[in-house]
């Protein structure tokens, strides 16, 4: 069997895990093969499959996403590292980059609540050259590999992961001053939410799941806010796209004005915290 045929094999047999299936026996094939994607199907469409192909595939018709398959995701232009002990980057999640940079494109130090992969505050440092930052999370796992990403980008001199929960007192105290910038992708999905199998049964719950209405943990960071932020600060919340009325409450309430940001599909997908003047 050529790879080709074998491509033609494994889609229809992704037809009912996957919206995308074609696509990702692409991306496993050119993973076996040890190729990118735009070399698999220049190069090597008549030659012998990989051994290892098969078994890729079966993990996707699991519902395993091909993310965590492959170990690595794409954002903002960067490559990075993710396991299941993080959640998968999305291009969703871009508009709070775009954001951060057109925003505060002098900030001086900057802080990812959540930090998971490091996706965020990595791909805003990469953008400010001249920015510090910190990145937080409960999850030790999930710090090593954001450490793993900053040291692979370069970023490690400028990005530091520290350990802590906004849910636990005491949790500001190793961040020192206040921050020109935050970031933020708190959990925000209901518990009861309906979800796709991939992120349900593989992507990290507590990253997820934010009670009965998903608003948990704003509830508890944004009223922390004030403390952090520089009067002149910005602070960026990735929400659901039903939640911005909501949030847009619990921040007024604790002191802030909120901006909305959609992402490409036209969807509310972040707000734009800054102190009321």
């Amino acid at each position: 069997m050529t790879v080709a045929q074998a491509l033609r094999d494994a889609a229809a047999a992704l037809e009912a895990t996957s919206d995308t299936p074609r696509l990702d026996a692409e991306l496993l094939m050119a993973e076996a093969l040890g190729v990118s994607r735009s070399d698999l199907l220049l190069r090597h469409m008549d030659g012998a499959v990989p051994a290892g192909f098969a078994a890729l595939i079966e993990r996707r018709k699991l519902h395993e996403p091909v993310a965590y398959i492959l170990g690595h995701q794409e954002f903002f232009g960067l490559e990075f590292r993710v396991t299941a002990d993080v959640l998968i980057p999305r291009g969703d999640s871009e508009v709070i980059v775009e954001a951060a940079l057109a925003g505060r494109s002098d900030a001086a130090r900057v802080l990812d609540c959540g930090t998971g992969s490091g996706a965020l505050l990595l791909a805003v440092l990469n953008g400010l050259p001249d920015a510090q930052g910190i990145g937080i999370d409960r999850s030790p796992a999930a710090l090593a590999v954001a450490q793993d990403n900053a040291e692979r980008l370069g970023l490690s001199d400028r990005a530091q992961m520290v350990q802590a929960d906004w849910s636990r007192p005491g949790w500001t105290e190793a961040l020192a001053e206040p921050f020109d910038l935050i970031l933020a992708n708190p959990p925000y999905v209901e518990t009861d939410a309906e979800l796709a199998p991939s992120v349900r049964a593989h992507e990290p719950h507590g990253a997820l799941f934010a009670g009965p209405e998903g608003l948990d943990d704003y509830r508890i960071l944004i009223p922390q806010l004030p403390k952090l932020l520089k009067y002149s600060g910005v602070a960026l919340f990735e929400i659901g796209h039903t939640q911005a009325e909501a949030v847009t409450a619990i921040a007024a309430k604790a002191g802030f004005t909120a901006k909305l940001h959609r992402d490409l599909g036209g969807r509310p997908r972040a707000l734009e915290l800054s102190l009321s003047q």
